[in-house]
Order: C-alpha cells, then structure tokens, then sequence
C-alpha cells in the first residue's frame, strides 16, 4: 500500500501520540487515585477530540500543501474522520466490555484509570501491528477484502442478537484459564498485580482484569481493523485515525460508563454499521461508495440510535420518584 502523506507527516504522528501518553500518564500520577466525575471525563473527551481534529486539519493542509490538490486533501481529510467516527464508535461496545468487567471484579473506581491506561497502550501497539499485517496482506492479496467484509457482516449479525443479553462473564474460558493458572487473593491490594498471603506470592484481582481487558483488545481489533479497510487502503489513514481514536478512550469510558443506560439501544446501531462496512467492503469492486456518503450513513445510524435510546430509555418508577418523606 503506498500513501500521498509526506514523511515528515509521519514523525509528527508518531511524536503526538508519544506526547500524548506522556502528559496523560503525567496527570494520572499527579492525580493519583481519585473518582473521576462526569464533569472530568466531558473535558478531557473534549480535549481528545479537539486534537484529532487539529491533526486532521494538519493532515488536510500536508495533502494540499505536497500534491497541490484540494480534491485529495479533502478527500483524505473525510477518510480520516469517517475512519475515526467508525472505530470511535466501535469502541463504546468495547467500553461497555470494560464496565462489564469491573463490575465483576468490584474494581475500585480509583483504580480502574490505570487499567484502562494500560490498556490503551497494549492496544495501541496491537493495532499498529495488526494494520502493518492487514495493509500487508491486501497489498498482496486483493480477494482478503471479501473475507473481512464477509466477517464484518458475520459479527455484525451476531452482535444484533446479541445485544441486550447480559453477558456471562463467570462461563468465560479465559477468565476460568487464569484462575487455574494463577492463585488469586480474594481482595484488592492497591493497584498491585501480585501480594504476599501465606508465605507465598500470589496474583491480585487487579491482574486479572488487566488480562480480561487486554483480551478484550485483541477481540474487539480484529472486529475494528478491516471496518476501516473498508474506508481507505491509505495505511497512514487507517493507522492515524485508529490510534487517535484509542487515545481518548480512558475518558470516554468515564462519560459512558455515567451514561450507560441513556444508550441502551447503541449495540443495535453498531450491529448495523459493522453489517453496512461490510456490505461496502464486499462490493468494493461492483459499487464505489463515496466516502462522505459512507460518513453519512454512520452518523444516521448512530444518532437515530442514540436518539431511540434515549426516547425509550427505562424510567424509574413512581414510588422510585417520590421523595423520601413520602414513602
């Protein structure tokens, strides 16, 4: 796959997300354990977004600036943002993984930023190799196409059956693996991965949710990667705008997890845009779907998703309603 992006373009993409994790594990240990508010999570989201599109704003005028074409400088600039409107958008049901597991484990809501900072480095390496692989074999095998858009519409129906079920995380074989692997304490002991109990060193839950949530990663990549595969072959596009999206996941995990049950239609949505890509992906050859088309149809389905989500979102009772005297 080859790119019209100058290479210097690509040392600064690297340099940002260096940054970026510096100032981000910066601040989380100069805040230290704390519950991050709603108030929190909206701000540093704002911050993220603001910087993916400041960099596609560079992306744009680096197009522009090296061919002399408006036309491709747009044309990248909707490619990035559709692709990171797409795995942004796929990442809410990989957020709402994470919730399922902390949960679970009664993870401390001081603790879980280091989770699922650690977590976003782990899939950021993981993405990059897995685009460097995937860009690698559709350079060299056109039909790998049909096989992820055949997969995209395969998970995207097994999603829409799937949503609204409770998952059962006691039954998953990962988790029953680890816990024969490993002897576990029964409690927390800070955000340490292991601790001394009877003379002998033993994993800490806290371990066993890094685990979980870095096997969510793997499983929710290879759903994500040939999404945007289906946007653009650019492999700095696909590479840039799914590591962008990655970066503010910790906050947004945050003003989901808040807001969960506002969106409880949301995995339905995201059903229909993975069976949509993939329908794309799979006619790629017959039927050119414009970019700023496809961004369309993703935001329509997102937002009338939301939309019904919120319209019929579960309401309390009325004695849950009454104030305290009344009861």
């Amino acid at each position: 796959m080859s790119t019209v992006v100058p290479s210097w373009l690509w040392a600064v993409f690297v340099g940002v997300v260096i940054i970026a994790l510096i100032l981000d594990f910066v601040v989380l240990r100069k805040q230290g354990d704390h519950d991050v508010s709603v108030k929190e999570a909206i701000n540093w989201s704002l911050v993220w977004v603001a910087l993916s599109v400041g960099f596609m704003g560079l992306l744009w005028w680096a197009v522009r600036d090296g061919t002399g074409s408006t036309e491709l400088a747009n044309t990248k600039a909707l490619e990035f943002i559709t692709g990171y409107l797409i795995e942004k958008s796929l990442a809410v049901d990989n957020i709402f993984v994470f919730l399922m597991i902390f949960t679970y484990f009664a993870v401390p809501s001081a603790y879980q930023k280091r989770v699922l900072m650690l977590g976003i480095i782990g899939a950021i390496v993981l993405r990059t190799v897995m685009i460097l692989v995937g860009g690698w074999l559709i350079a060299q095998f056109h039909w790998v196409l049909y096989l992820f858009g055949a997969f995209l519409l395969i998970t995207g129906v097994k999603m829409w059956w799937a949503a609204g079920q409770e998952p059962d995380l006691e039954s998953n074989p990962a988790l029953k693996l680890l816990r024969k692997v490993l002897p576990v304490s029964k409690d927390f002991h800070g955000e340490r991965f292991f601790t001394i109990e009877n003379g002998k060193r033993v994993a800490t839950p806290m371990l066993l949710v890094i685990a979980l949530v870095g096997m969510t990663d793997v499983i929710f990549a290879v759903d994500s990667i040939p999404a945007i595969f289906a946007i653009t072959s650019d492999p700095f596009i696909v590479l840039s705008s799914n590591i962008f999206a990655i970066l503010g996941l910790r906050a947004m995990y945050f003003l989901l997890a808040a807001m969960a049950s506002k969106f409880h239609l949301l995995s339905y949505g995201l059903a229909v845009v993975l069976v949509f890509i993939g329908g794309k992906m799979m006619l790629i050859d017959v039927i050119k779907i414009p970019v700023l088309l496809s961004l369309g149809v993703v935001i329509g389905i997102l937002a009338l998703t939301m939309w019904l989500s919120v319209r019929t979102a579960p309401r309390l009772s009325e004695s849950a309603q009454e104030p305290p005297a009344l009861r």
